[in-house]
């Protein structure tokens, strides 16, 4: 093989190395739906109405190279509570009309930053909130620690539910703000999903 056929061929090599995909191993986010919790607080006129929902499942799929996701998370509307029975039956028959919706999904599709296999970070995960029959936009900004493959995530984010066409509760001389804080407390295990993830490049 002459040198210049030599020198060719590891060009054309050189090429189609810089020219494949680039694999990047997908990681997948399992929750335990037992340690994940959601909770939520409303300001009422004299008090503030505190509550809590049910993670019924969660699996997100992310490319760490792409930011490219894919998965969800699934709350129970229907185990919403805030300790009163005659509040709860209203939230459920009147404002969430759980019987009719209930489940609130979380779809991802987008995750920006970096989760670090070990300790701190700070990430916004993007996606649609399918939500008492209808979708909506949302980024969930969200403070996440890694610790042997566990890992524990906080999002806060508000809801204008209201806006998004669920009832005023406000009656009388009692008003009820139009926009619900919530939290959500994620708790799973960190993996390797085995195989380069959707959108990789």
């Amino acid at each position: 093989m002459s040198p210049v056929y030599r020198t060719l061929v590891a060009l054309a090599l050189a090429a189609a190395f810089a020219a494949a995909p680039v694999r990047c191993e997908q990681q997948v986010l399992a929750l335990d739906p037992a340690a994940s919790k959601v909770s939520f607080t409303l300001p009422a006129t004299g008090h503030t109405v505190k509550g809590r929902l049910g993670v019924k499942s969660g699996r997100i799929a992310f490319n760490p190279a792409t930011g490219a996701a894919s998965g969800q998370i699934v709350i129970d509307l229907k185990s919403a509570s805030t300790g009163s029975e005659s509040r709860d039956k209203n939230m459920h028959d009147e404002v969430l009309e759980s019987s009719k919706y209930p489940l609130a999904v979380f779809r991802a599709e987008k995750l920006r930053g970096a989760v670090a296999p070990s300790g701190s970070s700070q990430v916004t995960l993007d996606g649609t909130l399918s939500f008492h029959g209808t979708d909506h936009t949302m980024s969930l900004p969200a403070q996440v620690s890694v610790k042997n493959g566990r890992l524990e995530a906080e999002a806060r984010f508000e809801i204008p539910f209201v806006a998004w066409g669920l009832r005023d509760p406000s009656v009388l001389f009692l008003r009820v703000s139009k926009v619900v804080a919530v939290k959500i407390r994620a708790v799973g295990t960190l993996g390797n999903g085995g195989g380069a993830a959707a959108g990789a490049s």
